[in-house]
């Protein structure tokens, strides 16, 4: 790590369904910058898309505000953050930041376009397709049809995490009430056939001299009141465990982590990924990759890291590190 103090933004909150969850990684964040010693500028993003710190309001005061930092970290979850938006105002302003950039974060926040790229590179993802709000029912079951997707289906936001608004139903009647469901989080929903496995994360980490390597995988084992990791398993639920690292043999690890490294350089990630995988008989399956993985010391992707044997704050000044080393080699070509 530099050993210059540095100033450090940390912009938190955003307009997305998870401004809840953006929060709470922006203030852990925060505490473990000031634990290393650096100054934290602390941007919030109001749920009406308002701007300020402490000491400004309004957008173009808090851009004057990000241009005397060193480094940014964008703990923002959801659209109007992890979609790439904030990435772009950075770069616009020449301002380094935490994470992957504009096309890799637009890319993996959209679901659909995240498989069509992991397909190309040769990895697994479930069936889906994508169905539009301005589709209407009818338009929306034939779609489903030629599909030809039978059996349980996954119904989720096009753009969205934590769960929300991510429904698991029957093919048939039960699909266009959760259609609706993930319509009050988007324009769009993917509709997937339920992959039958074991869940299993990677954490995904670029060093400081651009290697990328992977934390031990954890398992979800979500509430058994829940069916599938919800909302609610995620950050209510009590019965909800993750086991690090996940009880696999070595051929299925290493696959594992070959599959998520591979994801990470075909998508164009950059400083960290969590890469969420099914684990079946048939083969690993990818089901989404994060750019901004909640980040509580709490969190799956810090965890990961814990049982490495990389403390939390450890994690966060590899990624400031990460962040300048590109920042100084893209200014030197």
């Amino acid at each position: 790590m530099n050993p210059k103090r540095l100033t450090v933004a940390v912009i938190r909150g955003g307009t997305s369904t998870e401004h809840d969850v953006s929060l709470a990684s922006g203030d852990s964040i925060a505490d473990a910058v000031r634990h290393l010693g650096h100054d934290v500028v602390d941007v919030l993003i109001d749920r009406d898309g308002a701007w300020r710190t402490v000491d400004t309001m309004g957008l173009s005061a808090v851009i004057g505000v990000l241009q005397g930092v060193d480094v940014a970290i964008p703990a923002l979850h959801g659209s109007r953050g992890e979609d790439g938006t904030v990435q772009g105002l950075l770069d616009c302003i020449d301002v380094p930041y935490v994470g992957s950039g504009v096309l890799s974060s637009a890319t993996c926040l959209d679901k659909a376009r995240t498989k069509l790229v992991l397909a190309a590179a040769g990895l697994h993802v479930a069936e889906g397709v994508v169905v539009r709000r301005t589709d209407g029912a009818a338009a929306a079951a034939r779609r489903l049809s030629s599909a030809g997707l039978a059996g349980r289906l996954f119904v989720k936001p096009l753009r969205g995490g934590s769960s929300i608004g991510v429904g698991l139903v029957a093919a048939g009647d039960d699909v266009e009430e959760a259609l609706a469901a993930a319509f009050e989080s988007d324009d769009a929903a993917l509709v997937e056939a339920e992959v039958v496995g074991r869940e299993v994360d990677v954490a995904v980490l670029e060093r400081p001299d651009g290697s990328v390597v992977c934390g031990p995988p954890l398992e979800i084992h979500p509430d058994p009141g829940e069916a599938f990791f919800t909302e609610r398993a995620k950050y209510g639920a009590p019965g909800t465990r993750f086991v690090i690292p996940a009880p696999l043999d070595d051929a299925t690890t290493r696959a594992l982590e070959s599959a998520a490294v591979t994801a990470f350089a075909a998508l164009g990630c950059a400083g960290l990924a969590r890469v969420d995988t099914f684990v079946t008989p048939a083969g690993i399956v990818i089901n989404e990759v994060n750019t901004m993985p909640g980040f509580t010391a709490h969190s799956q992707f810090p965890q990961m890291w814990a049982a490495a044997g990389m403390p939390y704050p450890e994690l966060v000044a590899t990624l400031l590190s990460s962040a300048l080393t590109r920042r100084r080699v893209a200014c030197r070509r």
